[in-house]
């Protein structure tokens, strides 16, 4: 059985651990290992994970059973708008394909209904063939986006958009 659970700041190792574990794997053919490991650190210390927790991001690890398969983390009415941005969505590698992203989605498709959003959206690489996956389950490219972070890297954006009808 399926199961999103969120989780508490002593619990963000975890989340850490994971992006460490998927992140070369997912970006291996996008991003140089040393933009790589200067996003994980970006985004993926400790510290800075709690002040995103703290800043209104919703982390929560998807389980099958006791196994752990992946995470996410999302934020309601961001940037004052009516809308759920969804920062993080990963799955361990070696689990893609097998409707778990799907799941996580669905969750928070409902979560976002019940909490009076119009609509999800979401950044992704515009080299990540999780482009496609968000396509076809009825995201659109609403714009692209390019963002400096900092020590001469950008993240060369799509946003992607889901509106609830």
């Amino acid at each position: 059985m399926l199961q999103l659970r969120k989780i508490e700041k002593d619990e963000l190792s975890i989340i850490k651990d994971l992006a460490y574990e998927i992140w070369p794997d997912t970006y291996k053919e996008i991003l140089s290992e040393e933009q790589l490991n200067y996003m994980l650190e970006k985004f993926y210390s400790i510290d800075n994970l709690e002040s995103q927790m703290n800043n209104g991001q919703i982390f929560e690890l998807l389980f099958e059973e006791s196994q752990i398969l992946g995470f996410v983390a999302y934020e309601f009415n961001c940037n004052q708008s009516d809308k759920l941005k969804i920062h993080k969505i990963y799955l361990l590698p070696g689990t893609q394909g097998k409707g778990f992203g799907k799941f996580m989605i669905d969750q928070i498709i409902s979560g976002a209904k019940n909490n009076n959003q119009k609509g999800i959206f979401l950044n992704v690489n515009k080299y990540n063939k999780a482009k496609f996956f968000y396509e076809k389950i009825g995201f659109i490219i609403v714009k692209d986006e390019v963002i400096d972070i900092g020590n001469n890297y950008v993240m060369d954006d799509y946003v992607m958009e889901y509106v609830f009808k």
